[in-house]
């Protein structure tokens, strides 16, 4: 029995990634009449048609469908075997498209630092922030993803972790606010407020509460948003205490940054974790472990003027 034409591996992924014959060409830079072919030989290769026509659009059999996370396994350590795991890496020539899974909040953070330093070292690199609507490593093991920023949730034992920095609430008010002049806020003053909170699943009670609640004070919750950002620009408008942590509150060098004011919390809460995630399958990719350093690198550095 002769050998499989491993070449086909590559195509056998471009093809399950995109379900599209002519994605599936972009992707390699050949021609759809030489995509078509090597379909066909896939198609004789598996047995199975992998990709067949539903109205106007092609979609995935079961079997491609069950097959399309093991072909990237497959296709990334047959290139791991096929590197040298010492290689160094000239990024400046590095041709990559990056999937990071981060929330809007660490983006508007973090991303234009980020973004800045890959520029100036791999010019030919693209950085593209996805969504993070929900903790899960599917998006990690598919591929789909590269990175994955945020607080450990459940991530699976096979994930790799690396700590970037750690984060602590504060209060934050507009500027002019009633609490501004107050040199240190008190329980009782702080929950007197109406208090707009980030939750992505609605649940508006947290540690904060539970702090205020073991000193037999409640404060009154009046709006939930989305995100850490959204809290803050309804902050900036009315006289609602928002509750951010401390990586997103920018920052222009004056006793108001950016219009606001920010104090420190009457009650302690614990700090956050903010790691950065990835498949075992990349650990040793050089340019996946200079991406890894990059964000490391430009995290700590911001993430020290906290």
């Amino acid at each position: 029995m002769p050998d499989p034409d491993l070449n086909l591996l590559i195509a056998l992924d471009a093809f399950l990634a995109d379900a599209s014959v002519a994605a599936a060409a972009r992707r390699l830079g050949l021609s759809t009449s030489a995509m078509s072919r090597t379909l066909i030989r896939l198609r004789a290769a598996t047995g199975d048609p992998l990709l067949v026509r539903a109205g106007r659009r092609m979609v995935l059999t079961p079997h491609a469908e069950a097959i399309r996370a093991r072909t990237r396994d497959a296709l990334d350590e047959a290139r791991a075997v096929l590197s040298s795991a010492r290689a160094d890496i000239d990024v400046s020539s590095l041709t990559r498209t990056f999937t990071i899974r981060a929330n809007d909040d660490f983006v508007e953070a973090f991303g234009s630092p980020l973004i800045a330093e890959a520029s100036a070292s791999a010019p030919n690199v693209l950085l593209r922030f996805a969504p993070k609507p929900e903790k899960t490593a599917s998006h990690l093991r598919d591929g789909s993803a590269d990175l994955e920023i945020g607080v450990l949730g459940e991530m699976g034992p096979e994930v790799r972790l690396q700590a970037l920095f750690r984060d602590r609430f504060v209060g934050v008010v507009r500027s002019g606010h009633p609490l501004q002049g107050e040199t240190s806020v008190g329980a009782v003053r702080y929950a007197a407020f109406g208090h707009v909170v980030a939750a992505r699943r609605g649940n508006p009670s947290g540690p904060v509460d539970e702090a205020l609640a073991a000193l037999g004070i409640t404060r009154k919750i009046v709006a939930v948003v989305p995100s850490f950002s959204a809290a803050l620009a309804v902050a900036r408008t009315s006289d609602l205490v928002a509750l951010l942590p401390a990586s997103c509150v920018p920052s222009d060098g004056g006793p108001t940054p950016g219009g606001i004011h920010v104090f420190e919390l009457p009650v302690a809460t614990e700090s956050i974790t903010v790691s950065q995630m990835w498949h075992p399958r990349l650990e040793l990719d050089p340019a996946h472990r200079w991406l890894r350093q990059l964000v490391l690198s430009v995290c700590r550095r911001y993430s020290s003027l906290l």
